[in-house]
């Protein structure tokens, strides 16, 4: 497994491995890997002959007042997982190397940022799609695989990738999950033991939506209250949002008639933990 640290070498190697006619496939993270990431990097194993992971730590996705100094990080311990995955190359960049001037071009993608966290995290997903459309440009993969507990991020590069013909195929892979449901993420290693075990109704009031939207319940107002009055039982520091969008639009649904997102944002402590879950009816 290489180590790659600097733009150049690494659009060198991809322009190498493309031109022997090798499917190349990305998986962005910001390190500090758990099994969620890991599941992204067997299904590149099984789709792509060169798996190249990406290890950076965004600062331009970070408003003022978030985690970007406190981040967890652990790059020892993700070169070991890797290594065990059979990824092929790490790019591991610095932020010099990333944005060796500040960058006067912006990536904004309308509509779909404006709800869900990015009324919570102002531009925080025109930094996602600034550094992913970089991350595209500098690796070239033919396919980059992202996890769907991050929706409305997908979403946003889905739609980033065919608004500016970005020759990559993404391709979204299921929520990983602990043993109590609750959806892996970084930030997990945030909570208390109580917060932890807390935490876990999110995931709860997710199943709890399906089975009432299985069960026939068609009035969202209804669904979504269920679902606040269960995650407020857990005593959580905020709700930033319980919400029920369209999965393609990600605008809001009045009723159920058809696929729904049923998506949350909950702070339990330190941590900022998103969950979703899509329904069919």
């Amino acid at each position: 497994m290489e180590i790659v640290r600097t733009v150049h070498e690494m659009q060198t190697y991809s322009d190498e491995v493309r031109a022997q006619g090798s499917i190349t496939g990305l998986v962005p993270t910001m390190g500090y890997l758990h099994e969620g990431h890991l599941s992204l990097v067997r299904r590149a194993r099984e789709d792509a002959d060169i798996v190249i992971v990406s290890i950076f730590v965004n600062p331009t996705q970070f408003g003022p007042g978030e985690d970007l100094s406190t981040y967890p990080r652990d790059f020892e311990s993700d070169v070991h997982l890797l290594e065990k995955e059979n990824a092929d190359v790490i790019f591991n960049p610095a932020v010099s190397g990333m944005y060796p001037e500040p960058s006067l071009t912006n990536v904004y993608v309308h509509k779909l940022t404006q709800g869900l966290c990015g009324a919570d995290r102002p531009g925080h997903f025109e930094g996602v799609a600034l550094v992913v459309a970089k991350l595209l440009n500098i690796v070239k993969p033919h396919k980059a695989f992202f996890g769907a507990k991050d929706f409305q991020q997908q979403a946003v590069i889905r739609r980033m990738v065919t608004d500016l013909n970005f020759d990559v195929e993404i391709v979204t892979c299921p929520v990983v999950r602990e043993r109590d449901g609750l959806a892996m993420s970084s930030r997990n290693m945030y909570l208390t033991s109580d917060e932890r075990e807390r935490a876990a109704v999110l995931n709860q009031s997710l199943e709890e939506a399906e089975r009432l939207i299985k069960e026939g319940e068609r009035s969202v107002d209804a669904i979504l209250n269920r679902m606040r009055t269960m995650i407020q039982s857990k005593n959580p520091v905020k709700i930033d949002y319980v919400s029920a969008v369209d999965p393609d639009t990600l605008e809001p649904v009045t009723g159920i008639r058809g696929p729904v997102l049923l998506a949350v944002a909950v702070r339990f402590g330190k941590a900022r933990l998103v969950d979703n879950r899509l329904v069919e009816p």
